[in-house]
């Protein structure tokens, strides 16, 4: 029994910090886990950003409702879900996802929790758990589930490589040398019909 385990940014809609660098004109923002692979840093380095700048959830929430997924992506997933069962795995904050969710109408997502003030400032992230993807492949192998996995960056290789079958998707030409076992596709048409032969064995 196969269950399909998708990033989320990157591979079905555009990366939330480079578009909100974009928008506040902030080119450190830009930063994300395809060029840090410590999540824990990497966001330690934007909450300190936001916190200069003066910036909080709101202002991010106010870009997100304006991003839409990447073209095909929404089709893709309909298609894919008709098929198998499928879950997103995300580093991203339920307070951003949901309005992502809402235009890839409503898959399953796991995600983690931003604390926030009362007066909007972010200042402070609860991971659902260590090693958040690969730790829920894991788990799902454990109730009987074959997974099979696909993302773009360096925190995405734990949930790839701990899958029966694992693919990068649109990811950078640095880890797809770095990872050159692990098939690489470019468009969801590729991707699917790659998901479809694992399944159909």
């Amino acid at each position: 029994m196969e269950i399909v385990c998708l990033d989320l940014e990157g591979v079905l809609v555009p990366e939330i910090w480079i578009a909100f660098a974009e928008e506040t004109g902030i080119p450190e923002l830009k930063r994300t886990t395809r060029d840090e692979p410590d999540y824990d840093k990497l966001m330690k380095y934007r909450l300190n950003i936001l916190k200069k700048h003066g910036l909080g959830l709101k202002e991010i929430q106010e870009t997100i409702a304006k991003i839409d997924p990447i073209p095909g992506a929404r089709e893709f997933l309909d298609k894919l879900r008709a098929q198998t069962q499928v879950i997103i795995l995300s580093d991203t904050f339920s307070q951003f996802a949901g309005p992502l969710m809402k235009k890839l109408g409503y898959p399953t997502i796991f995600c983690n929790t931003l604390v926030v003030g009362e007066n909007g400032e972010i200042t402070d992230f609860k991971m659902r758990c260590e090693k958040s993807k690969y730790t829920t492949v894991k788990a799902l192998q454990s109730i009987g589930y074959d997974t099979i996995a696909s993302g773009d960056s360096h925190n995405d290789l734990g949930m790839i490589q701990a899958s029966k079958a694992g693919f990068l998707f649109k990811s950078t030409d640095a880890i797809k040398a770095e990872y050159p076992e692990l098939p690489a596709y470019e468009t969801y048409d590729e991707l699917y019909d790659a998901i479809m032969n694992v399944i159909n064995g």
